[in-house]
């Protein structure tokens, strides 16, 4: 996690800088949905490759947005989820949603 000094001075580029990337931003919606495990993700993450998706996990969970779980069974099982602080995004994302609705009623 990086400390505040670390940490852009606007509070909209420390956002960004969380969360800006398009592959984040996509991880995230999926996880607001329920916790999906690392496959699941690849699979419907179109694109994405199996290293940008372990590094973005593994960012968000360093920054503290996702949890990784890890199931005590054979095969071992693992499940990202959003933390609470990740599921304080939720409005964040919700209206970045509502806006691209609206944005692409307006075309034609």
């Amino acid at each position: 996690m990086l400390t505040k000094e670390e940490l852009p001075a606007c509070p909209v580029a420390t956002t960004v800088q969380l969360i800006g990337s398009k592959w984040k931003l996509l991880i995230l919606r999926n996880l607001i949905q329920r916790p999906w495990r690392f496959n699941e993700l690849r699979r419907d993450l179109e694109g994405i490759s199996q290293k940008v998706l372990s590094d973005s996990l593994r960012a968000l969970e360093e920054d503290g947005i996702v949890t990784r779980t890890v199931y005590a069974e054979v095969p071992p099982r693992v499940e990202y989820a959003l933390s609470p602080l990740g599921e304080s995004m939720r409005p964040i994302l919700d209206a970045m949603e509502q806006w691209g609705r609206a944005y692409k009623e307006r075309l034609p």
